[in-house]
């Protein structure tokens, strides 16, 4: 029996005892949300742990791709469930409700999956193993490296990376057997991270920590660590993965799909409307998402006809975008420290204006930092949470390829989104919440990347807009969203080629080609992801107008801010719920 097994079956006991003795409702569900969370943890401690920050799994890298252990993991969804209907939800209070209700929702939606065969594409560019191992070795992404425990954690992750590579090729021939395998751009993208973490140890990712070792370390350990880095990566790391890579060189990629969308998978149909229903959290269809994107596009487009004449550009107005691009007045950086600069020349006035909006605010800083030199080719802008302990700040990751490229536009708009009050406020202040682990850890896509959007938006309250240049940056953001809706179901669910999808994308948002490759190759590694932005924030929009029309004089922008963000990370439909609690307690004030 593994150690999942035993872990479980031993709680499970503690659970049936604990319950047979007649134990408080509110009990039982914290015992089982904790152990739900400790379970999930375990079997996937990168991505519920390590970059949530957690970091008591740090060492570890368990193959949750293995057959065996994906059969481990819905089984323990499955018990879970079963033991979340056995409480007795009337006797809860309202928090804890609500607590039943998430949990109830995510193991829902987490067994969705269990029918398709998601272990067998192991490999994508935006968030598989060996891209956020390559990403942690930095030191600045979730894994700390500042102690020699630290350094020695990350070692003995690194060293199970081997197995993982074995399991990853054992999956990709099922794959290949059964047609369930990426489109060939997917596989390009993640071969050109992956040839880069086979290099030599002066260039490979997985020896950064020993180029950047702190000089507080003792001599001992740095001469010990330095030895058995240049062991684990010259002997063991790196040959797994050129064997990796000469996999998917010679057998993998010939036998990619010249397909676009999930929908030419097996059952890819079925497969794609559960990412949908994962990613909004609704169960809006493909065409009716669809739909709701071509409304967007159009109706900021013509926003944009609207706005050209004040930036100067007397042309089509649909080749604004194009135009704001290359103009070279919203070109004037020449180094990544003047885009940093300005970042904070912007951090210093939007924080000037965030207590009109909101009455609480983070206790965490923020910090913005460029993109690292690994993923900056595949990388969209993005923010990481700070640690719990206070040991790492909120961080803005900027992704600046070249800075004489870098327009100052959509820089406002940009800042709202990753920093504050998007992205920051959102997860930063989801851990400062008396919550139970799973919900203070939770990421639910269209909450917080509709929260983003919708922060955004917010840079008109704060005066930010007034300049032509920077509301069209935020409109050039937004048409992005908006056109993802499109795309998205388009290539997925209606049969669109890739290059149907890039030259919609270069149509309607203005990128160049290499962007738009660059867009739309993400889309098809992460279906659905993409939705959640447009979707929530619409939701976000529509609930603020329905508090502000029902209360009048009554309605607080900041209440209504805390209001959405005060229980962490919703389904769009319970936080409709509770902002419509909040407007009828409101109103009898």
């Amino acid at each position: 029996m593994s150690i999942f097994r035993c872990l479980f079956a031993a709680a499970t006991l503690a659970f049936v005892q604990f319950a047979a003795a007649g134990a408080d409702p509110s009990a039982a569900l914290a015992a089982i949300a904790e152990r739900y969370y400790e379970a999930q943890a375990r079997f996937d401690p990168i991505y519920s742990a390590t970059m949530i920050g957690d970091n008591r799994f740090d060492d570890q890298l368990p193959i949750g791709i293995a057959p065996a252990q994906r059969e481990q993991r819905f089984a323990m969804y499955r018990q879970v469930q079963r033991e979340l209907a056995a409480i007795a939800r009337a006797r809860l209070g309202p928090e804890d409700a609500l607590t039943h209700e998430l949990l109830a929702h995510e193991l829902q939606t987490r067994l969705g999956f269990e029918p398709f065969n998601d272990h067998l594409l192991p490999l994508q560019q935006m968030d598989s193993v060996p891209v956020m191992l390559a990403i942690l070795g930095s030191g600045q992404a979730g894994q700390p490296l500042a102690t020699v425990a630290q350094y020695e954690a990350y070692l003995k992750r690194i060293g199970q990376l081997p197995a993982w590579a074995e399991q990853a090729i054992a999956n990709m021939h099922e794959g290949m057997r059964r047609g369930i395998v990426p489109p060939r751009a997917v596989v390009d993208a993640t071969l050109t991270l992956l040839r880069k973490m086979g290099e030599p140890l002066a260039d490979n990712p997985f020896y950064a920590p020993i180029r950047n070792l702190p000089a507080s370390f003792a001599p001992a350990d740095r001469q010990r660590l330095t030895q058995a880095y240049r062991d684990a990566v010259e002997k063991r790391v790196a040959p797994a993965v050129r064997r990796l890579v000469a996999f998917v060189e010679r057998d993998y990629r010939p036998a990619s799909r010249t397909s676009a969308g999930w929908s030419a998978l097996p059952n890819g149909a079925a497969w794609y409307r559960q990412w949908v229903r994962d990613q909004t959290t609704t169960e809006l269809s493909p065409e009716e998402i669809h739909t709701i994107g071509l409304k967007e596009v159009a109706r900021i487009q013509r926003e944009l006809a609207r706005l050209a004449p004040q930036l100067g550009h007397d042309g089509d107005p649909r080749g604004l975008l194009a135009w704001v691009r290359t103009n070279p007045k919203f070109l004037p950086f020449r180094s990544d420290v003047q885009i940093l600069a300005a970042y904070g020349a912007i951090d210093t006035k939007v924080q000037a204006h965030l207590p009109q909006l909101f009455g609480r605010k983070p206790k965490a800083p923020l910090e913005i930092r460029p993109e690292p030199e690994l993923t900056r080719a595949t990388a969209s802008d993005h923010y990481m949470p700070p640690a719990e302990d206070g040991a790492r700040p909120g961080i803005f990751w900027a992704v600046i390829n070249d800075p004489a490229a870098y327009d100052t536009t959509t820089m406002t708009a940009l800042f709202l989104h990753e920093g504050q009050p998007g992205h920051h406020f959102q997860m930063a202040l989801q851990q400062e919440l008396a919550l139970p682990q799973f919900r203070k850890r939770a990421w639910i896509n269209a909450f917080g990347e509709g929260w983003a959007l919708y922060a955004e938006t917010l840079g008109a309250e704060m005066g930010l807009y007034q300049d032509p240049a920077a509301y069209v940056g935020q409109l050039r953001l937004e048409i992005m969203r908006a056109a993802r809706l499109v795309v998205d179901t388009g290539l997925h669910a209606k049969g669109w080629s890739r290059d149907q999808a890039i030259a919609y994308w270069i149509q309607q948002v203005g990128h160049t080609e290499a962007q738009a490759r660059n867009q739309i190759d993400r889309y098809l590694a992460w279906p659905a992801q993409a939705l959640g932005y447009k979707l929530g924030a619409l939701k976000i929009q529509e609930l603020r107008e329905r508090a502000r029309c029902k209360l009048g004089d009554k309605f607080s922008l900041a209440e209504f801010h805390d209001t959405v963000l005060g229980e962490g990370a919703l389904p769009l439909s319970l936080l409709e719920v509770r902002i419509d609690r909040w407007i009828e307690r409101r109103g009898r004030d």
